[in-house]
């Protein structure tokens, strides 16, 4: 049930903890540095990028606080984020919820279907943790983990990021119905879940602008009426 848009969000406070390979094992890999010469190992980051092109690059993260109202995931690739100086920084992360199917239900919780075209459970805010990353380490995330962040006490950090070339962007297909025939226009790159869109049978109206993107976020101050701050 959403909350009231008049009534002040409650405030839940989270203590973070340390993320370790064991800690840290619902939601994903921590990785940290290995001697020169190992062999691929379970102590590696095991990666899926087969859903599209690779991207690799650096972002500079500023003024982002200790304390968040959403949370968000990508299903179709496993993340991995890390600070340029080992930097101390946080992550708010819940466990992956993406579903098979249009029917099911928990504790209340109904699915909802992503602009990505896949089902999910929303989060829920009981089960929201926080996680430290200190030193030079990085979190590689399960497809699907919802995750907060990153945030930090600094002014401003820089951030390697490994995902797709589309896990972030967006997507314009512009539709046209012709003798019940679907045309479709791609403005973007054809990923493998827009080529799984266009084999659906879905009524659109001509001149329909669909937004596809692998980016699902969900509200907790509008659908839940929480709030969550990192005391640390």
């Amino acid at each position: 049930m959403e909350a009231k848009r008049e009534e002040e969000p409650r405030v839940m406070t989270l203590r973070p903890v340390e993320a370790t390979q064991e800690s840290f094992a619902p939601f994903g890999q921590v990785i940290a540095a290995s001697p020169d010469g190992d062999q691929f190992g379970p102590h590696d980051a095991q990666l899926d990028l087969s859903r599209g092109i690779p991207r690799f690059y650096i972002m500079r993260l500023e003024s982002r606080p200790l304390k968040f109202s959403s949370i968000t995931h990508h299903a179709s690739v496993t993340q991995c984020l890390g600070s340029i100086g080992g930097q101390d920084w946080y992550l708010g992360v819940a466990k992956p919820s993406i579903v098979d199917g249009q029917s099911g239900q928990d504790r209340g919780r109904s699915l909802v279907q992503s602009r990505a075209g896949h089902f999910y459970l929303p989060p829920d805010p009981s089960e929201v943790c926080v996680f430290r990353v200190s030193g030079p380490k990085f979190l590689k995330l399960h497809a699907g983990t919802w995750h907060a962040g990153p945030l930090f006490k600094a002014d401003a950090v820089d951030f390697y990021n490994l995902e797709l070339s589309n896990t972030n962007y967006y997507k314009f297909i512009t539709a046209f119905s012709l003798s019940g025939k679907q045309l479709f226009h791609l403005a973007s790159s054809k990923s493998e879940f827009v080529r799984e869109f266009m084999t659906r049978s879905i009524p659109i109206l001509s001149s329909t602008v669909l937004l596809i993107v692998d980016h699902t976020t969900h509200y907790f101050k509008k659908h839940d009426g929480v709030t969550f701050v990192i005391d640390d």
